[in-house]
């Protein structure tokens, strides 16, 4: 081959390669919406080393997909950009010292990450489990590993509670009226931060109203005004409005005075469109003596 056919050669190999860098960056950038500085890196290396930067690339994309991305069990978690995101308050005096775990995932430094989920994981998860959900969108497969790991064994702890727990109080168990107390509380520390797919969610719900239903019948002061605010909300969650308004209207009537009494129906009116009771309900809170709160008035504000 001449020297000038040469040159033509290596001109067009050039121009291939830089055509394709900026094809590999418009891929990753507009149809995966992949912005990240490793991608703008990658994509020097390509126009740089003509060949050997898209084969080097390849080769390490395809060694993540084969050895590092191994699917994760998420048949028993909402997994995706639907999934509510929950902010759960810390406790002032354990964990003054601890960020937030939804800020924890956004650390870009691994080892920090996967250090700061042991932490997290090793005390009672269950008031973080809508948290540490968020960590299955991790980019660190071992910390999604992780936290799916977690959750799974949660769950399960759950439901093995749960079964256990509703069985004795179907059979009677001397204490059943206390063991309903208690197990309301434990289901509603749990469903409240819809971590179950909907089907599922949807039958722990039933079994909570369930026992709160037994509880009601056989000791209807024994249940608390947060008691009557758990089952109600939990009820409104899957829009079972019928029975929601059921107990909605017995904490009116055994919780006159507690603010959740009443937050419970404006959510429900709302929620059913009910303009006219939503109002009453507004109108009977301002005539009471209890005290409106924030985040009520903020409640009221943007339903109104």
């Amino acid at each position: 081959m001449s020297t000038t056919g040469q040159s033509i050669l290596i001109i067009t190999l050039i121009v291939l390669n830089f055509i394709a860098a900026a094809a590999y960056y418009v891929f990753w950038v507009i149809i995966k919406l992949n912005k990240d500085k490793s991608l703008l890196i990658r994509t020097i290396v390509i126009a740089l080393c003509p060949v050997v930067g898209i084969v080097f690339i390849g080769l390490s994309y395809l060694w993540y997909k084969v050895f590092m991305s191994a699917p994760v069990n998420l048949e028993d978690v909402i997994f995706g950009k639907e999934h509510p995101k929950f902010e759960t308050k810390a406790e002032e005096d354990k964990e003054k010292n601890m960020i937030p775990l939804e800020e924890a995932i956004a650390i870009t430094e691994k080892q920090d990450l996967r250090t700061l989920m042991m932490n997290v994981v090793s005390s009672d998860i269950k008031n973080s489990l809508s948290s540490i959900t968020l960590a299955l969108n991790s980019e660190d497969t071992e910390t999604a590993h992780y936290a799916a790991s977690v959750l799974q064994d949660a769950l399960n702890d759950f439901r093995t509670m749960v079964d256990k727990e509703y069985k004795d109080i179907l059979e009677d168990a001397p204490d059943k009226y206390e063991r309903c107390s208690h197990l309301i509380d434990y289901m509603d520390q749990v469903l409240s931060q819809k971590v179950f797919i909907e089907m599922e969610q949807r039958s722990y719900v039933g079994i909570m109203e369930a026992v709160g239903e037994i509880l009601y019948m056989g000791e209807p002061d024994g249940i608390t005004s947060v008691q009557f605010e758990a089952i109600s909300l939990r009820l409104l969650g899957i829009e079972d409005f019928e029975k929601c308004e059921k107990w909605c209207e017995r904490a009116r009537i055994h919780c006159p005075s507690a603010l959740s009494s009443y937050t419970c129906q404006l959510k429900l009116f709302f929620s059913m469109n009910r303009r006219d009771d939503f109002f009453r309900v507004i109108d009977e809170l301002k005539a009471s003596p209890i005290v409106i709160d924030r985040e009520t008035l903020e409640l009221i504000r943007v339903f109104t």
